[in-house]
């Protein structure tokens, strides 16, 4: 429709508005049909919402879904309580991470312990005695000794 019909044809309903208003008698060829939705007109009152079409609603759509998925969980809980599937590979792991700290600090007082060995028992081939003095001033001298004929 173009803009000059779509014009006329607005014209002419405002002119039958102004004479319907006025009481005139308005001979239009075309009916007008009032779309009444919530009103009767024959009995002069309002009309009761009643469908007629069941509409789709989302908890209809998701009905059945509940059921399927508990029934689903059940049958993978029970494949699930095998009891291979429930014990652990290694049964000592848990134990192993636990130890680890401690081991740890334990591992460097072995060390500390081999290296206070070795000491000793290079200052008893020398000569000198047992106790951890003498072994670590004996210690001291070699490494004196060592750097005074590096430097010569």
């Amino acid at each position: 429709m173009s803009l000059a019909e779509a014009s006329e044809s607005r014209k002419a309903r405002l002119i039958a508005l102004r004479k319907r208003k006025a009481g005139e008698a308005v001979d239009d060829s075309e009916e007008v049909v009032i779309r009444t939705r919530n009103f009767d007109p024959e009995t002069r009152t309002l009309r009761k919402h009643t469908p007629d079409i069941e509409m789709e609603t989302v908890e209809k759509a998701v009905d059945g879904i509940a059921e399927k998925i508990i029934a689903e969980d059940e049958e993978r809980r029970a494949q699930d309580l095998d009891l291979f599937n429930i014990a652990p590979k290694r049964p000592n792991w848990d134990l192993k991470r636990e130890m680890e700290k401690k081991m740890a600090k334990l591992e460097r007082q072995t060390q500390r312990a081999i290296h206070t060995l070795i000491r000793q028992r290079l200052a008893a081939q020398k000569g000198q005695s047992d106790d951890l003095v003498g072994a670590m001033r004996a210690q001291e001298k070699e490494d004196m000794e060592e750097a005074n004929s590096d430097e010569e």
